[in-house]
């Protein structure tokens, strides 16, 4: 009896050690790539190829650049032919910019020639802004300035090529066309800026002053409208008078001036 109680417990034994090695290859065969596929790669388990991994970021997409500021594109030259004579007929430019400030309401209109190819919204609001700076005729409360598109301005300040800003210079006597400029054609009611000018500058301010410039001419232009002369700089040095004829010449009887826009450039 004791011999075949030691046979049944060492059959036993062999029996466990037979199925805990089958035990371990079953295990090894799951965890090794490759091995096993039938019970490492379920339908329940997908593959790495099936986005098992983490999906990588998207690109970013490149954000479209913002159009120019208004301050960019008052510094900008832009292509016009100095000769160039346009269809004469004008336009308001629609909308209106009520006044902002205190003092004599003065109420005007800006109209651009027709097929002229500027910016008619950009000239109207560097009108509009110039004028009511407290650099400009606007200083300390004395006017205020309204922009408007129908009704009765007091002036318009209009844009208009070489030669038709010539035609309405003319019939108030001016002569345009000789240095290429602008006017207030006082016997109309236009105050005329030329398109060569608004778009180029001249060589007084050079091609980094436009923004200056354009500043200059509105003022300029909007001043002898008011009642206001040619000026010329006295001292050596100073800044020249904004009714001084900057297009020209910053240099009158041998005094040499520097360029200025403001009528109180000081303010």
């Amino acid at each position: 009896m004791t011999t075949v109680l030691a046979v049944v417990v060492a059959g036993q034994v062999a029996d466990g050690g037979q199925r805990a090695a089958r035990g371990a290859r079953a295990a090894d065969a799951s965890a090794r790539p490759g091995a096993g596929d039938a019970v490492s790669r379920s339908d329940q388990r997908p593959t790495p190829s099936q986005g098992s991994a983490s999906p990588a970021p998207a690109a970013p997409t490149a954000s479209a650049s913002a159009p120019p500021t208004y301050a960019v594109l008052m510094t900008r030259q832009f292509d016009i032919a100095p000769d160039l004579k346009g269809s004469g007929d004008f336009e308001a430019v629609p909308g209106a910019d009520p006044a902002p400030g205190k003092g004599r309401k003065v109420r005007y209109r800006v109209d651009v020639e027709k097929g002229l190819g500027l910016d008619a919204a950009l000239f109207a609001r560097a009108v509009q802004e110039t004028l009511n700076d407290d650099r400009s005729w606007a200083h300390g409360g004395a006017m205020t300035f309204e922009r408007i598109s129908s009704g009765d301005p007091e002036f318009v300040i209009t844009l208009a090529s070489p030669g038709t800003t010539g035609v309405w210079c003319a019939k108030s006597g001016l002569d345009t066309t000789v240095d290429n400029v602008s006017c207030d054609s006082a016997a109309t009611q236009r105050i005329m800026i030329n398109a060569y000018r608004w778009a180029r500058g001249a060589d007084t301010y050079g091609p980094d002053g436009m923004l200056a410039y354009r500043q200059m001419l509105i003022n300029h232009e909007v001043g002898h409208r008011l009642g206001h002369n040619h000026e010329n700089c006295r001292k050596p040095g100073g800044l020249a008078p904004v009714m001084q004829q900057q297009t020209k010449t910053l240099e009158i009887d041998g005094i040499a001036c520097r360029p200025n826009p403001w009528v109180y450039p000081s303010a």
